[in-house]
Order: C-alpha cells, then sequence, then structure tokens
C-alpha cells in the first residue's frame, strides 16, 4: 500500500490551495505517472488523517472527488484501490503547489521511462530463476555469511568472474585480483585512491562518458581531453599533448558514447605508452557483450603483458541497474595495495547479492541470458532504427553503430539538444544530450537513445511521430 503523501515535501497550509485539493493533486499525479498502479489499495481516510494530523473530514473530501473522477473505486472491507482501466497521460496543468517547479527533477518522475539510457530490457529478465536463487541463498544464510564481508567480495563470485572474462573476454586472471564494487563510480574512486595523486593528468576520450571526468575533477585529478574518430580515442595526439599524464581512461570495445572499437595499432600504441610511461589504462567495457555485426572484440586486457592495464566491468547492463554491482581486475603486483584501500570501501555490496549473483552465474543462467539478450537487442535495434526514421524522416540522421544498447539520432536542424532533451522529458520520453559529452567549445547536437526497451519497431514510430512534434 503506497502513500504519495510522505514521498514528497510536505502539505503547504499557507498555500492558497486547500489542504484537501493538495491532497487530490498528489494522488492524482501518482496514478498519472504510475506511482500507483491500477488494483493498488491506497491508505485508508482515517490512517491517512491520523498520520498527516487532519481532519477526517478533509481527506474524506479529496478522496470522494478521486472517486468522483473515477480515478479511485472504494470496495468495502477490502479498502480503497486505484481505479483500472484507466488511460491517462502524465500532465502538469496543475502541478502540486509544494512540489519543485516543473522540470527541477524530470528523470525521477517515473521509474522507467522509453528510451531510458544504460537500461536493459527488463521485461526479459530471469525474474522467476533470479527469486528462485534468492530464496536459496536466503534459506541459505548462515552465522559466517551474516559476518563481517569481505572487503575484496565474496569468494564465490570473484570465482565466478574470473571463470567468466577468460571465455567471454580473454582475460586471463585469479580471483585475487577480482575486486567486486557497487558500481562503475566506486570502482574508478578505488582506482584513484589505490594509484594516482591529487593534481595527477589522466587522458580522457573527448566526446566521452561525462560522469568519468565529473569525477576525476572531484577527486582533483586533472583533465587531457584527447579526440575519438572512426578508430576511436587518437593516442598519438594524446600522448604528444600530455606529457607526464599518470592514466588513461579508454572504453574499447563500444566508445562510451560513439559506440566505434579501438583499433588494434591504437590499442598496441596505447599499451606500449603505459609500459614506458608507467602509465596506467583504465579499461571500461561497460557493455562490451554486445556487438551485433560480429562476435564481441577481445578485451584490451587480453593484450596486456606489462601489467599496466585495469579492467572495469559491470553486472548493470546486463542483468538490472539495480543490483549494483561491479567489478574490477587489478594487476597481480597491485592485488596488496587495492586490498589496503578496498578495505576503507568495506560493505559495498550486500553478500546476499553477491550471492545470488554467484549462483547466477556458476549455473550457467548468466551465459543463457547474455546470449539471448544479444539476439533480442539485435532485433530491438533495427526495429528502432526502421520505426525512427520512418517517423522522423530526413529530421535526424542515425549513426550506423556495432554495438551497445543505445542510439545516436543526429539532428539535420540546428537547435539545442539540451533543450530538446528537457521537452521530452517532459512529455515522458528519455533523452541524453550529445553535446553534454564533450568537453570544450567543439561539440555536437545529437540524441542519445536506449533502445533494449522498445519491444517493437511499431513502439519506436509511434515514439518517433511524439517527437518529432517537438522537434
Amino acid at each position: 500500500m503506497t502513500n504519495p503523501i510522505n514521498s514528497q515535501s510536505p502539505l503547504d497550509p499557507t498555500s492558497a490551495e486547500p489542504i484537501y485539493r493538495q491532497i487530490y493533486w498528489r494522488f492524482r499525479g501518482a496514478i498519472s505517472d504510475g506511482v500507483l498502479a491500477p488494483g493498488e489499495r491506497i491508505p485508508a481516510a482515517r490512517a491517512l488523517a491520523k498520520e498527516l494530523g487532519l481532519a477526517r473530514g478533509t481527506v474524506d473530501t479529496a478522496y470522494s472527488l478521486l472517486a468522483a473522477e473515477g480515478y479511485i473505486q472504494p470496495r468495502g472491507q477490502a479498502g480503497t484501490v486505484v481505479a483500472a482501466g484507466l488511460n491517462i497521460r502524465p500532465t502538469s496543468e496543475h502541478p502540486d503547489p509544494t512540489s519543485p517547479s516543473p522540470g527541477a527533477t524530470p528523470r525521477h518522475k517515473a521509474p522507467v521511462l522509453p528510451f531510458q539510457m544504460a537500461l536493459p530490457a527488463l521485461d526479459e529478465f530471469p525474474r522467476k530463476i533470479w527469486a528462485q536463487i534468492g530464496a536459496r541463498c536466503v534459506r541459505a544464510t548462515g552465522v559466517a555469511q551474516m559476518a563481517n564481508p569481505s572487503a575484496q567480495g565474496l569468494e564465490s563470485l570473484r570465482n565466478a568472474i574470473a571463470s567468466y572474462l577468460q571465455v567471454a573476454r580473454g582475460i586471463s586472471c585469479q580471483p585475487s585480483q577480482v575486486f567486486v564494487t557497487s558500481g562503475y563510480r566506486n570502482t574508478l574512486t578505488l582506482i584513484v585512491h589505490a594509484l594516482l595523486q591529487p593534481g595527477d593528468r589522466v587522458l580522457v576520450e573527448n566526446p566521452g562518458y561525462a560522469p568519468t571526468r565529473q569525477l576525476l575533477e572531484l577527486l582533483r585529478i586533472g583533465i587531457q581531453a584527447v579526440d575519438v574518430d572512426r578508430d576511436g580515442m587518437q593516442v598519438t595526439q594524446g600522448i604528444a599533448r600530455s606529457s607526464g599524464a599518470r592514466a588513461a581512461v579508454v572504453t574499447p570495445a563500444h566508445q562510451s558514447p560513439l559506440c566505434m572499437s579501438l583499433s588494434l595499432p591504437r590499442r598496441l600504441e596505447l599499451l606500449e605508452w603505459a609500459a614506458r610511461e608507467q602509465a596506467w589504462i583504465i579499461e571500461d567495457d561497460y557493455d562490451g557483450e554486445y556487438r551485433y555485426v560480429s562476435r564481441p572484440l577481445p578485451a584490451l586486457k587480453s593484450l596486456d603483458r606489462e601489467g599496466r592495464v585495469l579492467y572495469a566491468g559491470t553486472f548493470s547492463k546486463v542483468l538490472f541497474p539495480g543490483v549494483r554491482i561491479a567489478y574490477l581486475v587489478v594487476p597481480p603486483a597491485q592485488v596488496e595495495r587495492f586490498e589496503q584501500v578496498a578495505r576503507m570501501f568495506l560493505g559495498g555490496v550486500p553478500e546476499l547479492t553477491q550471492a545470488i549473483v554467484s549462483t547466477f552465474v556458476t549455473e550457467g543462467h548468466f551465459a543463457r541470458h547474455i546470449q539471448r539478450m544479444r539476439k533480442l537487442y539485435g532485433e530491438r535495434r533495427a526495429a528502432a532504427v526502421k520505426g525512427l526514421s520512418n517517423a522522423l524522416g530526413d529530421e535526424v540522421r542515425i549513426d550506423a553503430q556495432p554495438g551497445g544498447m543505445h542510439l545516436i539520432l543526429r539532428l539535420t536542424r540546428a537547435q539545442s539538444d539540451l533543450e530538446l532533451v528537457e521537452r521530452l522529458l517532459h512529455a515522458g520520453i528519455y533523452a541524453e544530450a550529445l553535446s553534454e559529452c564533450y568537453i570544450g567549445p567543439q561539440s555536437e547536437c545529437g540524441l542519445m537513445l536506449g533502445f533494449a526497451n522498445i519491444d517493437s519497431q511499431a513502439s519506436a514510430e509511434r515514439l518517433g511521430e511524439r517527437i518529432r512534434a517537438l522537434l
């Protein structure tokens, strides 16, 4: 039973809007945005009045208005529920007077929006298998599992990760080299604290993944932007412009955000630079499993013979973001140093969650899921491209990309992609602005759209028509 009143700012008794109308708009907004689903119970009027310190009649008036308009249905002893069969689009025609101004938090209005980035096909995740494994892991929890967790991660999960990387990504490593983290940001923070000092300079791709540079700057690490072309990071340019750089952050499998792969000559050049300068290469392999024109490329780490590459992977793109598990493979010579630093981050990932993921991998569900998703995403990518092309015509140009989980739509008419993203978000469509990925004044405009949750060409075409109306 959900109470949308408690999840927002307090009701405002000084507002010109009566309290019962504030309650009415809170519930109507929660129903429109999908926070309250059809058939879901809402709090009893007496209980809500007591919780808010209001007269029972105030809540009854709000509920009567909602019932009269068909938003809720009283069901006697079963309580009051959200009405079924509602077809409501989110509206801002009467915003909650006590909530932030429109546009303040548009990315968090609903848990999932069409074209949401970095979101796998949640509708195809094997939730039943996951739940069964979870129940088994809970029942198997003993005293040892309830004690202080390992700073490096659950041993069974590290074993599973090492085995998977050997087969799928060509990386030969021992479980002792694997560190389980709570996400890419946690991984990058761990690397910085272990290997870098404030004031050190790091090469980053331009355009690139914006949170990388934001986090490095927060940790007082200098940024040197290196342009990319169709072969990935221009390594020679980066070396020439930044003598003395201590590390490079790259996305070699699918460059983020443009999705080209780092060519073999440049991979070797980068490895040679790192060995010569005793620098580090941070390989962010955020979705290397998903390549549609050929087999997935081996990881850059698989070519590392001098122990200069730190490999960062994640389960968020393959399983689901809420799992909050990523991992880092460090060179053997750095294991002890990372163990020392990891103890400062102790407890980042609950061991129960690690145990579920470990079982999911070792029982073969993980590999089967990746195979299914690779085929599905290839189909959904093609359907999304076709549907959007039909709807948008010459308004955009869609980049041809060999892999990844998002599309890039280049705008053919001059306009701000940042402003367009805001308009789309208010219309219930997620997008990210390509220009935000660039460092410096030279940037290109476009939209980044995740396609993994677009289930058909027809859906993509309908959404494309809504996008066209906002261009």
